[in-house]
């Protein structure tokens, strides 16, 4: 019987090959586009042999679950075999009294969605003597359901950020499109990001407002979001497969 590492190997591989086909016809390759594996809700066993298969960036959504995790599994790396450098990213919405807890822990921060969450992410980063790297979260679609700013206010809110917080980085853009059965339904809204993501990189570029990352796409949509132009994209079922809870 195939064992829950084994597993998770083979499906990391598999979601490689769908990323590569996917930046292919978008006339990239694989190595365009950075795979976060979103390892929420996951044991430290789960996320090990993910770490083990390749899999060196990991998302999580709760602040909580990456300070239970992180030594954990910085203590496996530095005891391995093989010398493996983890990158953290906060994906979740982001508390402002929670800042204080990630800022020494994460290397980006995806969901910075309002101009009072940057500040205190300055603040922290400037106690902690480090820079953080930023993503701006947008709602394209305006759900109410959603965390993000709307697409008309985030040109807005990278001047806000960039002439104000001086211990942060923003290196682009990050969505959570609505959830569809056919993923080609949504293509608009990564259509859209991309064209957001290109005009502010353009128009507002300056040393602390450095776009590099467009992180879109999860496990249901990800290959229409890297053929739309994402080369961030954020895996969690399609790797670790479906939440047990027995």
């Amino acid at each position: 019987m195939e064992t829950s590492a084994e597993m998770i190997s083979k499906n990391l591989a598999a979601v490689r090959e769908r990323i590569a086909d996917a930046a292919a016809r978008s006339g990239r390759g694989a190595g365009d586009i950075t795979l976060v594996a979103v390892s929420k809700t996951r044991t430290t066993d789960e996320i090990q042999a993910a770490v083990e298969a390749g899999a060196l960036d990991l998302g999580e959504n709760k602040v909580q679950e990456i300070t239970d995790k992180y030594d954990i599994l910085r203590m496996f790396t530095e005891n391995s075999s093989k010398k493996r450098n983890i990158k953290w990213h906060m994906i979740g919405h982001l508390q402002r009294n929670k800042v204080k807890y990630v800022v020494d822990k994460v290397g980006l921060i995806h969901s910075v969605d309002s101009f009072r969450l940057a500040e205190e992410i300055d603040r922290r980063a400037g106690a902690a003597e480090v820079v953080m790297e930023v993503l701006l979260q947008v709602n394209p679609a305006g759900e109410d359901s959603k965390f993000g700013v709307a697409s008309d206010d985030v040109l807005r809110l990278a001047a806000e950020v960039v002439e104000n917080c001086r211990n942060i980085r923003v290196k682009g853009l990050m969505t959570i499109v609505p959830i569809s059965d056919d993923p080609n339904e949504v293509r608009k809204y990564f259509s859209e990001m991309k064209l957001l993501y290109d005009k502010i990189g353009r128009e507002a570029a300056c040393e602390r407002l450095d776009f590099e990352w467009l992180s879109m796409g999860m496990t249901h949509d990800f290959e229409v979001a890297i053929e739309e132009g994402a080369n961030m994209v954020r895996v969690g079922t399609g790797i670790f497969g479906p939440r047990s809870y027995a």
